[in-house]
């Protein structure tokens, strides 16, 4: 019997490559903003993002943006006290706001909002006060994944 290994898909960028390649394997294009944001409402669930990209590709003509995935699954998140944070450090406080109301109707609790958004603020200070160089030593250095690194610049 053939054996396909499938590792578990753990870092935002493998949910990313996953929705880009769902896209492309139907044929379809879809902007970087509309994958990002598709990732973004859905979460880390790969059968929904599937699901996702399939209702997209047979409901939509041309090509998919931002936009249409706005008007899909806007407020359809896996909203966690970390999507929060992230928002509100990147100084987009309207979403950050909604983003912080699915959360507590969801019961994530006050406490682990707050911790992710220190947790935030102190990435933010630490990387503003590194030296530059490239993200793989800078991660190093502040003890950091990379990929936190290009978030938080």
């Amino acid at each position: 019997a053939r054996e396909v290994p499938c590792p578990k898909m753990t870092k935002p960028a493998d949910r990313l490559a996953f929705v880009r390649n769902e896209f492309r394997t139907t044929g379809r294009s879809a902007t970087p903003e509309a994958c990002q944001t598709l990732v973004d409402a859905i979460g880390s669930d790969l059968r929904e993002l599937a699901a996702a990209v399939s209702q997209l590709t047979a409901d939509v003509e041309g090509t998919i943006d931002e936009a249409i995935v706005g008007r899909y699954y806007t407020g359809r998140a896996e909203t966690s006290s970390f999507t929060v944070a992230d928002r509100a450090v990147e100084g987009r406080a309207a979403e950050a706001l909604e983003a912080l109301r699915w959360s507590l109707s969801t019961g994530v609790a006050p406490v682990m909002i707050t911790s992710a958004l220190a947790q935030g603020v102190r990435a933010i200070g630490k990387l503003s006060s590194a030296r530059g160089g490239r993200p793989a030593d800078l991660a190093r250095e502040l003890g950091m994944p990379p990929w936190k690194i290009d978030r938080v610049r």
